[in-house]
This record gives structure tokens, C-alpha cells and sequence, in this order.
């Protein structure tokens, strides 16, 4: 039988549809699973585990496959080049026509991409053609920052100076609105169409749109005033210039690389939800199954003892047995006519624990006697964690009244303080051995206080000034489950 995280696996797989370009999938255990045709380029795969699985014809080119183990896998037709196979273990794997082309120590063109830097990290030809481009323009930009302030601030005719003006606001206005639309427009985008190349196509229009519009605005309003201005007082002054289409190339480009990153950059960010569901998904199974183990583990223990308790009775006194039996009866009543929910209210709880203790004191008679205290009727409708108090009192008759040729006293008292459920279980016996820690019981209730509650709520054995069994819930979570 597999296990749950297995099937969750399996079931992202196919969501997916093998598709897990510029993934970081690190440390991933994907052993066993047909891969057929799965898309792994420039994907962090270090350290993942592909053992017996089927990579036909799966394309891991650009990726880094450090460590990874390909034991047995299937990598027909595989396509690995350019990627880092430092310490990847191949044995027994088939790799029938697979390209291995420029693999190698060093050749990883990304480690992990989780920003735009690291992206542009990639010592892979895209990579660093896209960096080129960038670091180009923002120099040449940054240049002409440089060089339109100048002739700003050093100006002496004013016409000059304004009209420099009116360029740099011009650019910058420009750079604005076209970050901003492409950024309101990217997630749209994305839901109209499915093709990155329609996407970018759109994006383009709509910016070259925008931006001759707004140019043109800014033309008639400021630009040509200054223009004229410019012409009239130095009518020998050059105006050759670019034709006006040329222009839109800038704001062009810088939306569509915007759109690009943006576009890499919610993947990315699905992907990783997607683990983290994954991931909290996989803890929620992980505590039910041992919230389960741990009732599963209670539940048998204390019919075993009752049992015990009952067959000792057979032949020494019947009508005890019966008397035993039909309390038994009514145990089983409480845990097979419940769901399968780890809460229950107080009131519940603490008429199954006095089942109990009537079965006890059916076989030790005078020798056991049990008082039941609640400060505030109002907290028997408090949700507490089902067999939660049984444990520990089966615990004080078994470790504490059995030993004792006195009467014995069981005390259960309930009472709250502040935010504070507090419950005690007391009973007269022996003290707990030094050091103070419980037996299994104790263990279980710890453990599964732990599950349930993390930090919020508190066990404690105390031997002074009362031998007892101290629990602490939070008393709002308490009251809250449901």
C-alpha cells in the first residue's frame, strides 16, 4: 500500500502534466513514477531521486542534477545537455540514445531560480543573452540620465534647458505607465490566453498604443511650444532624428521583459504554494495517523484491563461479574457510537471515566471510593480531547490504589483559571518514583496533548503537596472545537 505522500505526489504530477520547467524541486523523492516525456529544463534537480523511475524521452537540458540518483531509471531518449551531473549516481540506468552533450562539472546553467538575479545567473547562452540585453539598456540609460542632467543643470540658454526638461519628464512618465500597465495587465493576460506569444503580442500592442498617445499628448501640449521656441532662435541648429516609430522600441521592450519575469515569477510562486499545501497536507496525515496510533494503542489497554478485572470475578462472585459486564456494556456503547473526532465534551468524558471507576470499585469494594468535582457546571460543555483523563486515572488504580492495603481515593477535580482549563487527578497511593516521569499512559496523553494542542497546553506529575497528575488545556480552544 502506498503512502499518502506518495499519492499526493502522484496526483500533483498529473495536475501538472509533467511539466516542471524552472522548478526547484531539491531533495524530491519522484522514485518509481513514469516521467515519460517530463519537462525539467532549468530546474534546480540536485539531490532528487529518480531511482526506477521512466524518463523516456523527459528533457532535463539547462538543470542542476547534482547528486541525483538515476538507479535503474529509464533514460531513453533522455535529453541532458548543458546540464551538471556532478555525483549523480547512473547505475544500472538505460540510457539508450540519451544526450549527455556538454555535461559535466560546471556546466549547471542554474542553480535555483528564485529571483530575476539568479535567473540572470545562468551561465547558459539565454541566460546570459537576456542579461546582456538588460545590463545594456540600463547602461545606456543610466548614460542618459547622466547626460540629459548635465545639459539640465549646465544649460545657459533656457530653451535649451526646457526642452531637456521636456524629454527627461517625457522618459520617465513613459517608464511609469508602462511598468504600471504592464504590471496590471500581466495576470490577465495570462487567464485570456494561453500562449505566451499571443500574451506578448497583446502586451505590445496595447503599450505602443499607450505610449504614442501619450507622447503625442505631451507633443502638443509642451513639446512642440519648445520645438518652434528652439527653431526660432537657432534655425541652423541640426534636428536630425530618429523616425518617430523607433522610438516605442524602448517602452516595447521593457514591458515585454517585464511581462516575461512577472509571468516566470507566478509560476514560481504556484509551484511553491503548491509545496507548501503539499507539505501541510502531508503533516495534517502525519498527526491524524499518530493521533490514531495513540487511541488506537489507548483503547485495547484499557479493555484489556477491564477484562482482566471481569474475569477474575467469573468464579469468585457472578452477580459482581454481571454487574462488571453491564458497565462494560456501556463503555463500549461511548466508544463505538462515536465518530471518529478527537473531541468531546467534558460532561462525555467524565461519565465514561466514572464507568470506569464504578468497574473498579465493583472489584476492589470498600478498598476504592472516587469523588468527581466540577467548580462551574458550565465547563462540562468544554471540548477536551477524548480519552484524555481515562489513561491517567486507569493509571492511579493500577500504579497507586492496587498497591495499597488502605482505602483508596481517586479525585477528579475540573476548574478553569483565566484562559485555563485546568483538570487534576489525584489518588492516595505511592508517590511517583524520583525522578518524576510517567509510564506509557502518561507518555500517550503528552504526546497526543502535544498534536493537538503544540506549546498551548501542559502535563505535570507533582508529588507535594498532593500526589497528582496536573493537565493544562487552553480553555477558548477547548471550548471552540468541534
Amino acid at each position: 500500500m502506498k503512502s499518502p505522500s506518495r499519492e499526493k505526489v502522484r496526483e500533483r504530477l498529473n495536475a501538472a502534466k509533467v511539466n516542471f520547467r524552472l522548478s526547484n524541486l531539491e531533495g524530491l523523492d519522484l522514485s518509481g513514477l513514469d516521467l515519460t516525456g517530463a519537462d525539467f529544463r532549468f530546474s534546480d534537480l540536485s539531490h532528487v531521486n529518480f531511482s526506477n523511475s521512466i524518463l523516456r524521452n523527459a528533457d532535463l537540458s539547462f538543470s542542476d542534477i547534482d547528486d541525483a540518483n538515476f538507479e535503474n531509471a529509464d533514460l531513453t531518449n533522455a535529453n541532458l545537455r548543458f546540464s551538471s551531473l556532478e555525483r549523480a549516481n547512473l547505475t544500472n540506468a538505460q540510457m539508450t540514445d540519451a544526450d549527455f552533450s556538454f555535461t559535466g562539472k560546471g556546466q549547471n546553467p542554474i542553480n535555483r531560480f528564485a529571483s530575476l538575479t539568479h535567473f540572470l545567473y545562468r551561465t547558459g547562452w539565454f541566460g546570459t543573452i537576456i542579461g546582456i540585453l538588460i545590463g545594456t539598456f540600463i547602461f545606456y540609460g543610466v548614460s542618459g540620465i547622466v547626460y540629459f542632467t548635465n545639459q539640465i543643470l549646465t544649460a545657459e540658454e533656457p530653451a535649451f534647458r526646457n526642452f531637456n526638461q521636456y524629454i527627461v519628464i517625457n522618459n520617465v512618465i513613459g517608464g511609469i505607465s508602462t511598468v504600471v500597465i504592464t504590471n496590471w495587465l500581466s495576470g490577465p493576460l495570462e487567464r485570456w490566453f494561453k500562449s505566451s506569444l499571443v500574451q506578448h503580442a497583446v502586451l505590445s500592442v496595447i503599450i505602443f498604443f499607450e505610449y504614442m498617445a501619450q507622447t503625442t499628448l505631451a507633443f502638443f501640449q509642451y513639446g512642440r511650444f519648445l520645438i518652434e521656441e528652439l527653431i526660432k532662435k537657432y534655425p541652423d541648429q541640426s534636428t536630425n532624428n530618429a523616425v518617430w516609430y523607433v522610438y516605442a522600441l524602448s517602452p516595447l521592450f521593457v514591458a515585454n521583459v517585464f511581462h516575461y519575469f512577472q509571468k516566470q515569477g507566478n509560476q514560481l510562486t504556484r509551484k511553491i504554494t503548491e509545496q507548501e499545501f503539499q507539505l501541510v497536507d502531508l503533516e495534517k496525515l502525519k498527526t491524524k495517523a499518530e493521533l490514531d496510533a495513540l487511541q488506537a494503542k489507548i483503547n485495547p489497554h484499557f479493555l484489556y484491563n477491564s477484562l482482566n478485572s471481569i474475569a477474575s470475578l467469573v468464579h469468585l462472585d457472578p452477580d459482581k461479574a454481571e454487574q462488571m459486564t453491564l458497565l462494560m456494556s456501556k463503555l463500549f456503547r461511548y466508544v463505538t457510537n462515536k465518530t471518529a473526532d478527537y473531541y468531546d465534551t467534558l460532561a462525555n468524558e467524565l461519565e465514561m471515566v466514572a464507568t470506569y471507576l464504578e468497574i473498579e470499585q465493583v472489584r476492589f469494594g470498600d478498598r476504592l471510593s472516587f469523588r468527581i468535582i466540577v467548580k462551574d457546571e458550565a465547563l462540562k460543555n468544554a471540548q477536551i480531547p477524548r480519552f484524555l483523563i481515562q489513561p491517567i486515572v486507569e493509571n492511579a488504580i493500577k500504579h497507586g490504589i492496587a498497591k495499597i492495603a488502605d482505602r483508596g481515593i481517586v479525585e477528579i477535580r475540573i476548574t478553569q483559571d483565566r484562559d485555563l482549563l485546568k483538570i487534576a487527578v489525584h489518588d492516595n497511593g505511592p508517590l511517583f518514583p524520583e525522578p518524576i516521569n510517567g509510564g506509557y499512559g502518561l507518555q500517550s496523553i503528552q504526546h497526543k496533548l502535544r498534536l493537538l494542542y503544540g506549546e498551548k497546553a501542559n502535563l505535570s506529575l507533582q508529588n507535594a503537596p498532593l500526589k497528582q497528575v496536573l493537565i493544562d488545556l487552553p480553555f477558548e480552544a477547548g471550548v471552540s472545537k468541534s
